[in-house]
């Protein structure tokens, strides 16, 4: 029997100017499998539909203070979070597969794949645009469908492949394909379509542009040559050549101080590469919320979750005069009360201290002192995040650290108020780069998977870096090579006879 699969989508405000018109939803009706594509705003509408699905990076949960992000941060060891995030069930390692941030990650990914499946073939049949625009939107469609494929085959390993419309009921029994043929089949192709397109190199509305596209190759061909596939030396060769293109382009430049990167202005701006989209009237951000301190009274929010929260093991652990541990900069530990919690003359509203460190990257003052819509972006790639990408690429491919690779090192450094690393060994420059990805990228959704594909994990207090199994983490679990995936959702299984569990699980 024929099932047709409909897909609810909205068109955005259709002169796509800003943020703001980008995120504003103007409901079109449904647009199905059968739609006919007739116009540039209907196939626009199907190309914007493709990027809703950025929101599971930092939306949903489950349990009071729950975040999709804060998976990626727990399963580290290096975070905390309330009770009734669970974040307990992960750092303890005793998650399973009903978990549900992992099912939302899960479904998250498929239903974003499924809209950029709809918008490939629907906007491929239309007669009427440019080629160019035609090529443009296909290329941004392929780009998020390989992003959405690179998350899950890093978090679940070998996945179904779905690269069309489902249309028949037995199409959703389809079994998982091996990771290394979801890179060559999906994920890598799809990024070199993208990246014969002529999009912009930079695009400040948030959309996919050219900088994006080469610092997802980047990322995935680094990965790629790591574990599990072990891509070798030219996959390294690839990634430091789509990074190093990005860094020599100009388009994207490091934010002078660490607390613009939380500026609601800047969002889009300079450093940053592409981010998940926030407008205060219309989809706060709710990270904010998530990592205030649990039920301090330092804020307009009626809820302060403590939902993540930074290990101080982790935060102690930076180097001596690293800037971004001052107070304030990456992490804080005080703030001043709410007028809402303490009365006139209480030395609290002038300075509250919080007793733990707490994070400064999703704070937004006037959401926290005043109306509680927080109005920042999340980010999921910066040009930060692509220098050390292309340091640690160029180090592998060329057998050890070129000028340009150790600037962009040090030029992170320099902003730390760091001295320059010196290492010339492959190795030890290696480690160096490791090193600076954890503390420049820290809870930004970087260091898990950096985990798992280096296979080493930093020790926060001896400061080495142990093999990933067999790492013993500051709560006293031991990583095992079950902890290199998570499990399949449990839903899923129920519902997919063809799909098999992961290892211990």
């Amino acid at each position: 029997m024929k099932k047709q699969i409909i897909y609810t989508l909205v068109a955005v405000g259709l002169t796509l100017t800003s943020c703001e018109d980008f995120l504003k939803e103007n409901p079109t009706g449904s647009l199905t499998t059968s739609s006919n594509v007739s116009s540039p705003e209907i196939a626009r509408a199907f190309v914007d539909g493709v990027y809703s699905n950025l929101t599971t990076w930092n939306n949903g949960g489950g349990g009071w203070g729950g975040n999709n992000a804060s998976l990626l941060e727990y399963l580290t060891g290096k975070a905390d979070g309330n009770s009734q995030t669970e974040a307990f069930k992960f750092y303890n390692l005793e998650y399973d597969a009903r978990a549900f941030y992992i099912d939302n990650w899960w479904s998250g990914m498929y239903s974003g794949i499924a809209r950029a499946n709809l918008a490939i073939q629907k906007i491929g049949e239309i007669t009427t645009l440019p080629a160019a625009t035609k090529t443009n939107m296909i290329a941004e469609a392929k780009t998020l469908r390989a992003l959405y494929y690179f998350q899950l085959v890093r978090m679940f390993g070998d996945v179904p492949k779905i690269t069309t419309l489902i249309s028949e009921l037995g199409d959703v029994q389809t079994p998982r394909s091996p990771v290394k043929e979801i890179y060559d089949e999906i994920i890598i192709p799809d990024l070199l379509e993208a990246e014969k397109s002529t999009l912009p190199w930079r695009d400040t509305d948030g959309r996919i542009s050219k900088g994006a596209i080469k610092s997802i190759l980047a990322d995935v061909y680094l990965t790629y040559a790591g574990f599990p596939v072990r891509g070798g030396n030219q996959a390294y060769a690839e990634s430091a050549k789509r990074s190093k293109e990005v860094l020599d382009n100009g388009s994207y430049t490091l934010f002078p101080e660490y607390t613009d990167m939380i500026l609601p202005a800047n969002r889009n701006q300079k450093e940053f590469i592409l981010q998940v989209q926030h407008e205060k009237d219309i989809r706060n951000n709710g990270m904010t919320p998530v990592t205030l301190p649990t039920l301090r009274g330092i804020a307009q929010y009626s809820d302060e979750y403590g939902g993540l929260t930074p290990r101080k093991e982790f935060v102690e652990s930076y180097e001596k005069g690293d800037k971004r541990v001052e107070e304030k900069q990456f992490y804080y530990t005080f703030y001043k009360g709410h007028p809402s919690d303490y009365p006139l003359g209480d030395p609290r509203r002038d300075r509250l201290d919080l007793g733990g460190y707490y994070i400064y990257k999703f704070f937004d003052k006037q959401a926290i002192d005043n109306d509680a819509k927080a109005n920042i972006n999340y980010t999921i790639y910066r040009l930060a995040d692509v220098m050390l990408l292309y340091a640690e690429a160029s180090n592998r491919a060329e057998g050890g650290p070129n000028a340009q690779a150790r600037k962009a090192l040090n030029d992170i450094r320099a902003r730390a108020k760091l001295a320059p690393v010196t290492a010339t060994s492959v190795d030890a420059f290696e480690q160096a780069v490791w090193a600076e990805r954890y503390f420049e990228l820290a809870f930004e959704s970087k260091i898990w998977f950096d985990m798992i594909r280096t296979r080493k994990v930093r020790n926060d207090v001896t400061k080495r870096w142990d093999d990933f199994v067999g790492h013993t983490t500051i709560y006293g679990k031991t990583f095992t090579e079950k902890q290199l995936l998570l499990p399949i959702p449990k839903r899923e299984i129920d519902n997919n006879r063809n799909l098999t569990q992961n290892p211990g699980f």
